[in-house]
């Protein structure tokens, strides 16, 4: 099982998307969370740790996470999507770029 977290600031739209759409997919344990600090669920050091691989939706959030978090970031995969707040939850649009840009660095086994 590979435990994925992403990440965005909010964690209103892009990340519950991303968590949401690769729930589904086998093989992989998805979480979700926000840096700010209004976050619906502000990312934890616990989340952290547990993650095998973080996504986050911009350069900006790598950086904060990188400042917050270098401790339990050694041997983490961190891959920035380039994702703009520019779209609502499981906007259609949304979900195809994630399935693009995250899909291709998990492993996906056809049912």
């Amino acid at each position: 099982m590979t435990n994925v977290l992403f990440v965005c600031s909010a964690n209103r739209l892009r990340s519950p998307t991303a968590e949401q759409v690769f729930s589904t997919w086998p093989g992989i344990e998805t979480d979700s969370a926000g840096l700010s600090n209004g976050a619906d669920v502000l990312l934890s050091s616990e989340q952290v740790e547990w993650a095998d691989i973080i996504f986050v939706m911009e350069k900006a959030h790598r950086n904060k996470l990188n400042r917050r978090f270098r401790s339990s970031l050694h041997g983490k995969r961190v891959i920035c999507l380039d994702i703009p707040d520019d779209y609502e939850f499981m906007d259609p649009m949304l979900v195809r770029l994630l399935e693009n840009r995250a899909g291709r660095f998990l492993s996906r086994t056809e049912p």
